[in-house]
């Protein structure tokens, strides 16, 4: 089996080089600038699941062609109309996507592109970043990644990919209903985005604010109704889970779109928050802290923009 990965970031740095370290046949869809720091230093993966230190394949956009059977497909949600033009000459024959976007507002676009039938669903549980060395960062021990047929199919290709994970040192899992597990992170992902982002702080820190609890709890309420009207309602055991995560009193974490917030670089305002605002209107379920969370994220784009254009 031949795996393109999009990028030899953090995700795709990760989730790739356990593949490549398996053995897998694996490719890195990359810039000139990270191909020869690739090149010249090897895939380099800090993690406390065993580091990874090792050469990879690459290839940058103006070599590519077909013949891959999936392609791991990790980049931010503002750069999908630029990552699909990338990887399209790899889309052909039998090759299958795998999309690790947060969020569900890429597929309508990844359908239109290359048809339905070419997208699988998949979701990575993982914190991890890009040093600016090039060195991946593994934080902690989550590192899950989920995929699976969006029609529930459990077909040769997917197996063939659950096949390639399995010989890894990733937790991974083929799902039986990708679009459930894809809804439930949404839900727990878009209010810890939400609060991080319109509070500036991680959970601790929100909790130990006055009605920091109750903003939270408030968005989770409405994110679970959300998704219920949507016809996928959580599981009570994930939505306890969520309700723990993001109301612990010595929560350490944020959303990685509020760390993107404090570097100064783009975030995924309308394909998670904005996102799912939008459904909440369409329901007509509380809107109130989402509302005020997208604003705050909407100003911060406009002055970001303003900034980079003085």
């Amino acid at each position: 089996m031949k795996t393109l990965v999009l990028g030899a970031g953090g995700i795709g740095g990760y989730f790739g080089g356990r593949l490549a370290e398996a053995g897998s046949d694996v490719t890195f869809l990359v810039r000139e600038k990270r191909r020869d720091a690739l090149a010249k230093d090897g895939l380099v993966v800090e993690s406390p699941g065993g580091d990874i230190w090792m050469p990879v394949k690459t290839v940058i956009a103006a070599e590519l062609k077909s013949g891959y059977d999936t392609v791991l497909f990790t980049c931010k949600a503002y750069d999908l109309e630029s990552a699909m033009d990338a990887i399209s000459p790899a889309v052909q024959g039998s090759a299958a996507i795998v999309p690790l976007l947060n969020g569900l507002a890429h597929f309508e676009k990844l359908d239109a592109r290359f048809g339905r039938e070419r997208v699988m669903g998949g979701t990575a549980h993982i914190n991890v970043t890009l040093r600016k060395d090039g060195v991946i960062v593994h934080g902690d021990a989550l590192n899950r990644i989920i995929f699976g047929e969006r029609d529930k199919q459990e077909t040769p290709r997917v197996k063939a990919l659950a096949a390639e994970f399995a010989k890894t040192k990733a937790d991974w899992k083929l799902s039986p209903d990708i679009e459930q597990d894809l809804w439930e992170k949404v839900v727990f992902l878009s209010a810890l985005a939400a609060a991080t982002c319109l509070f500036r702080g991680n959970v601790r820190e929100i909790m130990a604010a006055p009605g920091g609890r109750d903003a939270m709890l408030r968005l989770l309420a409405a994110n679970e109704q959300i998704a219920t009207r949507e016809g996928h309602p959580p599981r009570a055991a994930v939505i306890q889970s969520a309700r723990e995560r993001l109301t612990d009193p010595a929560g350490l974490w944020s959303a990685s779109m509020m760390r993107d917030m404090e570097a100064g670089n783009a975030v995924e305002a309308d394909q998670i928050v904005g996102w799912m605002l939008e459904r909440a209107r369409k329901h007509n379920v509380d809107d109130a802290v989402l509302s005020m969370a997208y604003t705050h994220l909407k100003t911060y784009e406009a002055r970001r923009a303003a900034n980079r254009l003085s």
